[in-house]
């Protein structure tokens, strides 16, 4: 399974967003400076995120972007899905689009797949926004994007 661009930068943006604690809307250009995004990308993404029920958009001087529901509410692998389809690491274990096997006969790797299809499941639905931020606050510092190696 792979993550897109675009997946991951919709993750931080609703990282960002659960992070916020103020009834206050985050502009979209304060989310695309703190997680280092692109703002026109961010702007669709956030388009997209409020079309699917992530985020509310308030206009004007002092609009800008709010989750639509708590961050306990929402996990990993729903925006996963949302954004870039199933979890699946190939077609034929994918539950919400399987494709059948090319393999001839019994595929011996369809029952590892599956495996690991379930491992990245379980761990992506059990996980939600407000866990990571829980998690980084116990750690002591709040995430910044940092590509530095």
């Amino acid at each position: 399974m792979t993550v897109s661009a675009k997946c991951y930068y919709a993750l931080r943006a609703i990282y960002a967003l659960s992070e916020h604690k103020t009834t206050t809307p985050l502009k979209a250009n304060e989310i695309a400076e703190q997680q280092h995004i692109p703002i026109k990308f961010l702007e669709a993404i956030l388009s997209q995120l409020k079309g699917g029920g992530f985020v509310n958009s308030r206009r004007g001087a002092e609009g800008g972007y709010l989750l639509a529901r708590a961050p306990e509410t929402i996990t990993i692998g729903m925006v996963i899905r949302f954004i870039d389809g199933p979890v699946a690491p190939v077609d034929c274990v994918s539950q919400s689009r399987p494709k059948q096997c090319e393999y001839p006969g019994n595929c011996p790797f369809f029952g590892f797949w599956g495996r690991v299809r379930q491992a990245i499941a379980d761990v992506v639905d059990q996980t939600t926004f407000a866990d990571l931020v829980k998690e980084n606050h116990a750690l002591g510092y709040l995430y910044v994007a940092d590509w530095t190696i």
